[in-house]
Formats: structure tokens, sequence, C-alpha cells
């Protein structure tokens, strides 16, 4: 039975759908309202503020963290510099991603790591032989996702100016009244945006700091079934949708190398002994058979298919997650993972996992589509992700103000 998040006193009055799913073992609520709309809105051309402390939080503490983490991480930590935050996956020794997340430097020898899936016991397993702590703060530590155009205003409002010029996946210590918290430009919304951190025992005072620094700047609190059109408009994965852990995974096949969901970037294999670098070696040299894609469909085809059957074709106000074969020349070729209709781009967008054959942007693929439960199929076209990419997400304070508004 799931438990409470350090938040849902404040979340719990608020939910007056009385929908709500499980999130890591906590309660997390889907939408305030019956529809999501709202929310999905203040997120784009205001604010939205989320409760996002069911995330998995590690910190990992000690002279020998950095090595510790390079040696889990497919990235190099030992570069990450004090005060910046990177976005990477770990794999297990065939290569194969076990999840993916966040890593925050925010010492000299003290990280932070986020996770989707618990990774306290294989963590504190690799760390034998290194000089390093780690700590579960997963219920210790409360999180909130302050994110969209006029998120920064709202946490000027809360901390000042201090925190007005934080770079992209920067992080800085901050205070609020007599509040102490860090705050990461970082989010899953692919927007501007923060997360502030701080201890779960405050974190009903931190809710309340900063809906009332919000009070004039659009802020709404936002559930997960936004969140789940943002993150798909930005183009990011999803553990357990857009590909399955390899702890997860019942037979081989259903595994990802970083790869093949189109992190190599990630990837610094230029380096000493790391898990699985063996395998990513080998793959980086003979390719990979599967690559991650977007897929935006034929709007037309999909009302034609429609009006056969005397139907208007339809706009889901939620995200789906169930996947969705793929087919080239009347062979399937792959399957999308999740998708969405866009409100902000008028598209219908998907993650795919694709032939690499069939990978590269312009590709013309089809996409099954169910009408009056007969099976057709749409056409899609392979893109550039993120589908959504404003300036202002990675932009400076007073350069950006405004856009999108």
């Amino acid at each position: 039975m799931p438990v409470e998040s350090p938040l849902h006193s404040r979340t719990a009055p608020l939910c007056t759908s009385y929908r709500w799913k499980e999130w890591a073992g906590r309660y997390a609520v889907c939408s305030y309202q019956t529809s999501a709309e709202s929310e999905y809105l203040a997120l784009r051309h205001a604010c939205g503020l989320l409760d996002v402390s069911p995330l998995f939080k590690y910190e990992i503490r000690g002279p020998d963290a950095a090595a510790l983490l390079s040696w889990v991480w497919t990235r190099d930590v030992t570069r990450l510099a004090e005060g910046s935050v990177a976005y990477g996956c770990w794999c297990d020794e065939r290569g194969k991603v076990v999840d993916d997340g966040t890593v925050c430097r925010l010492g000299p020898d003290r990280y932070r790591m986020t996770a989707a899936e618990p990774t306290f016991r294989w963590l504190a397993r690799q760390a034998r032989g290194f000089d390093a702590e780690v700590t579960d703060e997963s219920a210790s530590v409360a999180a909130l996702a302050l994110q969209g155009p006029s998120s920064r205003a709202v946490l000027t409002e809360l901390c000042g100016e201090e925190t007005a010029g934080l770079g992209f996946f920067r992080a800085a210590h901050a205070r609020s009244g007599s509040l102490e918290l860090e705050v990461t430009r970082t989010g899953y919304t692919g927007d501007l945006g923060y997360e502030l951190w701080i201890s779960a025992d405050r974190a009903v005072e931190l809710w309340d700091a900063v809906v009332a620094a919000g009070r004039d700047h659009g802020l709404v609190p936002a559930g997960l079934d936004a969140l789940d059109i943002t993150r798909i408009e930005a183009g990011f994965l999803l553990a357990g949708v857009d590909y399955v852990g390899a702890r997860d995974a019942l037979i081989p096949s259903l595994t990802s190398s970083p790869f093949e969901l189109d992190l190599g970037w990630a990837v610094h294999l230029e380096r000493g002994p790391f898990v699985g670098r063996d395998a990513l070696v080998r793959e980086a040299r003979e390719g990979s058979p599967e690559t991650l894609v977007g897929l935006v469909a034929d709007w037309e085809a999909i009302e034609e298919v429609h009006e056969r059957y005397g139907l208007p074709p339809s706009l889901p106000t939620q995200a789906w997650r169930e996947p969705v074969p793929v087919y080239a020349d009347g062979r399937q070729v792959g399957r999308a993972t999740s998708g969405t209709w866009s409100p902000t781009l008028k598209q219908n967008l998907a993650l795919a996992t694709v032939d690499t054959a069939r990978a590269a942007v312009g590709t013309r693929l089809e996409l099954e589509a169910t009408v009056a439960f007969e099976r057709h199929t749409v056409p899609v076209t392979v893109v550039e992700r993120p589908f959504f990419d404003p300036p202002r997400k990675k932009g400076r304070a007073g350069a950006d103000e405004g856009e999108g508004s």
C-alpha cells in the first residue's frame, strides 16, 4: 500500500479529481482537477508546481565518491565541477541500461544521485573497496519541481536575486526566510524550470512559501498527467515505459543499451574501466541494431481513417504508454512506446525504438492505429528530438523573460 509524500497534507486537499497513482511506493496526484489541461497550460505558459519527492535519492560522500560514481555511471563523474548537475545512465556488465537519472555535485566530496528505481543495495554493493559512504535520502529529502516560463520570477520572489542567474544544469545553496534548501536548474518538462531540495520535515513550509511567491505569477499545482505530456514533448525517456531496466527485463531481448536509447553522448569510453565498458566498446565499434527516435504522425491520414467510419478524429487528453507497432514496407521495424497529442505543437508525437537502418531523420514509416476496433496504419515521419525546445530552457536571466507566455 502506498504511503504519503511529505507534502501529502498540501496536495490531498487540492486533489478534487481524487485521481491518484502509486509512484515509487508513494501516493502521487495524476491531476488535481478532472482534466489536466489547466495544469499543462500552466507548465507551458506560466508556472507549475509538482511534488517530485517520490524520486529515489542517494547521497554519496567521501574521498572516493566521484570515483565510485564514475565506476557505476557511463559518464566520467570526476569531470563534474562543484555546483553542477549531469544526466546519464548506468548499466550492467552486458552494457544494458539499468536506470537513468541525475547526479549533482553538492560539495568537494558530496554528491546526490537520483533514480527512477530503488538502487541503494546495488550502489552499496558497488561501493565495496571505495572510500565512500552511500546514504538513502529517499524519505528524508523532499523535492518540488517549479517549472515553466515564470518559474524564474517565482524563484526570485522565494530566494532573492542570487538564484536568478543560476545556469542550466547548475546547483546552488539558497535560503528562503528560515528555510535552507538546494536549488538545481533541472526538470522533466523540457522548459525553463528548477527543482528544490529540502529536508522532508520542512517540506510543507517550503510548499507554502512557493505558493505565496507564485501568487502573482500564475503558479498552479500540477500532477503527473500534465508532466507526462510535457516530458514527451521534450523527448525524455521514462523508465519502465520507453525502456525496460536490465534488472527488470524477463528476457534479454527486452533490454537496451545507451546507444539504442540515443544516449551515446552520455557514454565516456575514453577512460578507465566502468561497469559495462567492454560491452559498450564492442557495440560502439560494431553498431547498434535499434535506435530510439521521435515520430510525428500525419494528421490528415488520421482524419481519413476516421472518416471511413463516419467518426471524427479524437484528441486524447492524456499521454499513452502502451507499445504500438511501427512498420515499413509491410514489415514491423519497431514499436512506439509512448506518445501524446501536443497542445503546443498541434501534432501527434511518439517516442519509438526502430531498426537503426530506419532511424534517419526524414524517414517515412507507418504507425498502427485502431479505429472502430479495426487495425490500420497511418504515416509517421522520423524527426529530431526534442520536439519542443524553447530558448528559455537554457537562456540567461533577462534574455528570455516572457517567451512563450
